[in-house]
């Protein structure tokens, strides 16, 4: 949530941060803003409401030169969107912050500030940074020891980048509990909140730590711990940036991502390579050995993705398995039974209470276990065993990809524990199941016209209703869940066999039922289910295996997917529920990748 860019060069580096912040845009964007110290020391300053291209508008009318920088693009927290809350933030003509996090003490400080006559122009906790710097800075030595003493006063989450106008090549940043990283350039160097958004100027980074800051120049660095001591981060060099990040032909990036789902299932369960142990780390083998319970920690979509691994997990390895919303647990004292294995999953690595969550279980498991799409992000590093799915760069902020080569790593994470813990061998289906999902994805995109033309039923309406039973239970959470992301459409699920415990007096003829239907031993539990809902006028979109014997009819609209592999049959039908929300949102005309009120990257509370 919200995105930092920032460069200390030789160059002139206003085209650097502004393409920093567009590849940003989908952590925040509801405003946006750069400063630059020019060549006569002078700071200048841009700050629009709306979203970068609102930037580069004033930026071309009014273009703003210099060699040291920062911007931003904003997620709203503290004030609404405009361009007084927007970043950068400024003091005394000469000092300019941006912030992703919460100063959670942001009130008491403001207060002391607004008495010793500090005028704000924000209601943003961002501002106080700023001023405390202009107030702290005529008794430091110099930028770098004041942000050292500010941040001791800071309560909260936080990643900064600073700048001074009477320091032209000092950039400096600092972070805690917030994503922040430092790119090194030849004779440059660059800040962003992910590689993502420097990875047009360099593939070499440094991962900072909480507590860590940072004094950038045009030709080097230092890095500072919490205690003031310099101190060596690891230098990591990325792989080259896949040509297929970039949108090609494809309307919106969730379409392209919905359509790049069997390639990323196989790349990350490559054909003919069944996971193994080692997949997970070099101790898996042994932590698996020992596992007796599992522990699933999680926020949103990814929490979908653990409640499905609880199915499997209980019926296959035969173990206990909870799974709890991140920001739940890590708020309350839960019971660890001996012999925990603790997952955490998360698109980014990044989310906040994900990782504070993993955090507050301290070492009460065996061990950490993370299934994540990004290396080197903040959940891997906390994590003794890591399973990296490969979704590629997802930009849409409605995950897809993401969310099914999380499944996908899912089963083999219960493949493992499987032939560890029970005595039957269910290694064989398994792999078979993996080996199949790519193809019963193909299947399932082949049926896009269709979904397309049922999604029309729904352009008019103002809520809908997921139903699935057992493991498509979650599924149907995870269908409800595109349908509000990116149509504004109020959805809610239920497993089937609770409509008669409450969800069943919202049913009537203006309240689209949506139910998932494959053909297995709960379907005639789920037929009779539906009979319900029809029983009372309620209209009815049935995802349903060709074989299951449902036909379309007066208030029932069947879509006969594909029959697959049972344990396959989860990602597939998530793939037909995420064609049916794209194609309903572009219907009303939402913006399907950047909804209203929403960002990519959840790095607060």
């Amino acid at each position: 949530m919200c995105g930092i860019v920032a460069a200390a060069a030789k160059r002139e580096v206003s085209e650097i941060l502004l393409e920093g912040l567009r590849r940003l845009e989908y952590r925040g964007y509801d405003s946006a803003g750069i400063a630059l110290v020019d060549n006569d020391k002078n700071l200048q300053l841009h700050k629009a409401l709306g979203r970068v291209a609102e930037l580069e508008s004033a930026q071309r009318q009014r273009p703003l030169l210099g060699c040291l920088g920062i911007a931003h693009t904003r997620w709203a927290t503290h004030g609404v969107p405009s361009a007084a809350n927007a970043h950068p933030h400024t003091a005394g003509n000469r000092f300019a912050v941006v912030h992703n996090g919460i100063i959670e003490n942001h009130a008491v400080l403001r207060s002391d500030l607004e008495g010793r006559g500090i005028v704000f122009l924000s209601q943003t906790d961002t501002e106080v940074i700023v001023h405390l710097i202009d107030q702290l800075r005529p008794t430091c030595s110099d930028l770098l020891a004041t942000v050292q003493q500010v941040v001791k006063k800071l309560e909260g989450a936080y990643a900064i980048a600073v700048i001074d106008s009477d320091e032209p090549e000092t950039l400096v940043v600092a972070r805690d509990g917030s994503p922040l990283v430092i790119g090194l350039g030849i004779g440059e160097m660059f800040a962003g909140s992910d590689t993502l958004a420097l990875r047009s100027v360099t593939d070499t980074f440094i991962y900072l730590e909480d507590g860590d800051i940072g004094c950038l120049k045009a030709g080097s660095y230092e890095v500072f711990d919490s205690t003031g001591a310099t101190i060596e981060r690891e230098v990591s060099q990325l792989e080259p940036p896949k040509k297929d990040d970039l949108l090609g032909s494809y309307d919106h990036y969730m379409l392209k991502e919905i359509h790049e789902q069997p390639q990323r299932l196989r790349d990350t369960i490559p054909p003919g390579k069944p996971p193994s142990a080692l997949d997970f780390g070099a101790s898996a083998a042994e932590v698996f050995s020992r596992t007796k319970a599992v522990q699933i920690i999680a926020c949103g979509t990814s929490y979908h993705a653990g409640l499905v691994a609880k199915y499997w997990i209980e019926a296959f390895a035969k173990i206990p398995c909870s799974v709890e919303v991140a920001s739940e647990l890590r708020y309350r004292e839960p019971v660890v039974v001996d012999g925990t294995l603790i997952v955490s999953i998360s698109q980014s690595g990044e989310t906040a209470d994900t990782l504070a969550a993993i955090n507050h279980l301290g070492g009460q498991g065996l061990a950490r276990l993370a299934v994540c799409n990004v290396d080197h992000s903040a959940i891997v590093r906390a994590s003794e065993l890591v399973f990296l799915t490969q979704a590629g760069a997802e930009i849409g902020v409605a995950s897809t990809k993401a969310f099914t080569t999380q499944l996908a790593a899912l089963m083999a994470l219960t493949d493992q524990l499987a032939g560890i813990t029970n005595k039957n061998d269910y290694h064989g289906i398994f792999a078979s199941a993996m080996a199949s999902a790519p193809a019963a994805v193909t299947a399932v995109l082949a049926l896009e016209p269709k979904i397309k033309a049922m999604a029309n039923h729904f352009v008019a309406k103002h809520h809908a209703l997921f139903l699935g039973r057992g493991v498509f239970y979650p599924i149907a959470m995870e269908g409800a869940l595109k349908l509000k992301e990116i149509s504004y459409i109020h959805a809610e699920a239920y497993p089937a066999g609770e409509l008669k415990h409450g969800p069943l007096a919202l049913v009537d003829s203006d309240m689209p039922v949506v139910a998932v239907a494959p053909n297995n031993a709960l379907l005639e539990k789920l037929r009779s289910n539906l009979e319900e809902v029809r029983a009372r006028g309620g209209e009815l979109f049935v995802f349903a295996d060709e074989a299951s014997g449902f036909e379309s009819g007066p208030g029932v609209h069947v879509l006969a997917m594909p029959h697959c592999d049972e344990l396959a049959a989860p990602i597939a039908y998530t793939v037909a529920l995420q064609l049916l929300s794209y194609y309903v949102a572009v219907a009303r005309g939402t913006d399907v990748d950047k909804p209203r009120n929403l960002a990519k990257s959840v790095t607060v509370e």
